[in-house]
């Protein structure tokens, strides 16, 4: 059994208490990765990402904020992003 099905199964037997302690860890961690994503990205780095629609978006990076990361794109405008979410490209 792989890892993640312990985790899913352990999961499946934690009362409320233990799913909201399991849940804070999540975001935690969560916050952690976009900090750190977002500390490797610089104003004018060129990055992509996933839109909603499931396209990808190409563009440029215009703020870096604590985790979050603003994009400017020459078709669709500016997009505010989680770090976590970019892929930086090739300059």
């Amino acid at each position: 059994m792989t890892m993640i099905n312990t985790v899913i199964d352990q999961v499946a037997r934690m009362d409320t208490q233990e799913l909201n302690r399991v849940v804070d860890a999540i975001k935690l961690r969560r916050t952690f990765v976009a900090k750190e994503s977002a500390r490797g990205l610089f104003i004018g780095d060129p990055v992509s990402f996933e839109g909603k629609s499931g396209n990808t978006i190409q563009g440029t990076v215009t703020k870096v904020n604590t985790k979050t990361v603003v994009v400017s794109t020459v078709r669709d405008g500016k997009w505010k992003v989680t770090a976590s979410m970019l892929t930086l490209l090739a300059a």
